[in-house]
């Protein structure tokens, strides 16, 4: 597998903190929650945020910002350490600092502190875009893009540039391949009023005041696309003619602080490895989706991981997966397999699976691990398509691809509830039976339908003699 493309990130950073806790009970005092058992989490925000999301898949990301002397700059560059390769503007003034009060995962107060800004540039920041291969610019307006602006242009001109703006910041460079603004800053940078509350949630209304917003910014600011994103709807990518509508492959449910950040360092990442502007989108789309029901930014500062051998199942987003239902008491299965060629004995075992417990993980061997087990010649479809096609199924809320010929480390990992396997199988033919049972989970068999076969159907699909006639 190819090394990722280096990247150069540009903008503000910002530090993130979130109290959370559980709100059963009004103060006696006033008409507010009083939250309690509050757990305390700092992470890198804004442009930050961002470069970590670009480093997570194993890129050099080098990070343009401005930082200073005061106690949220040093946590900052300690929160980085390690993480990409800093490159340091001088700052005016305090490092801004976000601090929301959670309840029961949602927001209820938010106070920001802090008005530093960016003083000027450095040698060693203009340096860094002249040997930059792709620029993410997350402008958050604290002045990092304003002192770089004319070097940013320049580069523009030979290099794609994605530009993610926020409301305090300003327009992006002329040249730049990809804008990508939410739907309300499409309309605040656009000019456009504010919608009604009661038009707020009509789809069709959305789609042609992001489209007429995108039209209207490719004209004002001179970029060659602009991708306005629409939370859990996807993105409408604009070039001039008609849009494309990139839906979000499901409905994430969770924290969205972050998710335009995803979005944008997904893209950027994709347009530094030489990919198709449409396909950086689809994409970031699913990036960015992945972020929301994966813990969104609470799982920045852990160790992601990667999907061996080409997968796109991803641990990180399991994991929290399984840690959200076990929070609540449910139950987790799992099962596993090639899952090459998928058929309806395979559709069968999963569909029983799910109703066996709240949420099923399956664990999916990677293409190695396939050629191990079933030969050169397999698998006829990659990890990849693989993953996509099982996550597409109803039943199924999460993929994980495992490198090893037997699924017990990945097992070992998520401890599941019951490892579910079909009919065909013994217990003594488990190897992870004694594993499984180790933590007090179960392994059980599922109905499993008679002559349904991967092998078998790439047989007859290659037209060998008496593959027909078997089942």
């Amino acid at each position: 597998m190819n090394r990722p493309a280096p990247l150069v990130v540009v903008g503000d950073s910002l530090l993130d903190r979130d109290l959370s806790g559980r709100a059963e009970r009004l103060a006696p005092d006033a008409p507010v929650p009083v939250v309690g058992d509050v757990e305390h989490r700092t992470r890198p925000g804004g442009a930050a945020l961002a470069a970590c999301l670009a480093a997570a898949d194993g890129r050099e990301t080098t990070f343009v910002t401005a930082l200073g002397d005061d106690e949220a700059s040093h946590t900052v560059r300690e929160l980085l350490k390690d993480r990409v390769h800093l490159v340091e503007l001088p700052l005016r003034g305090s490092l801004s600092r976000k601090t929301r009060l959670m309840a029961d995962g949602r927001p209820l107060l938010r106070v920001d502190e802090g008005d530093g800004r960016a003083a000027g540039p450095a040698d060693r920041a203009e340096q860094a875009l002249a040997g930059a291969g792709a620029v993410l610019v997350a402008d958050y307006g604290r002045g990092t893009a304003d002192v770089l602006r004319a070097a940013l242009t320049a580069r523009a001109a030979r290099i794609p540039v994605v530009w993610d703006p926020h409301p305090a910041g300003g327009p992006p460079v002329p040249g730049t391949r990809l804008a990508t603004p939410a739907a309300a800053e499409a309309r605040r940078f656009a000019g456009e009023p504010a919608p009604g509350p009661a038009r707020r949630h009509d789809h069709r209304d959305l789609l042609r005041q992001a489209s007429a917003d995108a039209r209207t910014l490719l004209d004002t600011w001179g970029a060659a696309s602009v991708a306005v994103t629409l939370g859990e709807r996807g993105a409408l990518l604009s070039r001039g003619g008609p849009p494309l509508l990139v839906p979000a492959p499901w409905r994430a449910s969770g924290d969205c602080c972050g998710a335009g950040d995803s979005f944008a360092a997904a893209a950027a990442g994709r347009l530094a490895d030489g990919d198709l502007v449409e396909t950086a989108v689809r994409e970031a789309v699913e990036a960015a989706a992945r972020f929301v029901a994966g813990g969104g930014a609470h799982t920045v500062l852990r160790d992601a991981g990667t999907a061996p051998d080409g997968g796109d199942g991803a641990p990180g987003d399991a994991r929290a997966l399984v840690r959200r239902v076990r929070a609540s008491g449910g139950t987790v299965v799992a099962a596993g397999g090639c899952f090459d060629l998928l058929h309806a004995g395979h559709v069968q075992l999963l569909q029983a699976a799910r109703r066996a417990g709240d949420c099923l993980v399956v664990c999916v061997n990677s293409d190695a691990s396939v050629r191990r087990r079933k030969g050169g010649g397999r698998p006829v479809v990659p990890a990849g398509d693989r993953v996509r096609v099982l996550e597409a199924l109803d039943c199924v809320d999460a993929v994980v691809v495992f490198d090893e010929d037997t699924p017990e480390r990945v097992l070992d990992e998520l401890r599941p509830d019951i490892w579910a396997k079909g009919g065909d199988y013994a217990l003594t033919d488990l190897p992870e039976t004694a594993l499984v049972e180790s933590w007090g989970g179960q392994v059980v068999l599922l109905p499993y339908l008679d002559g349904r076969s991967s092998t078998r159907l790439a047989e007859r699909a290659a037209g060998r003699p008496g593959a027909a006639t078997r089942r």
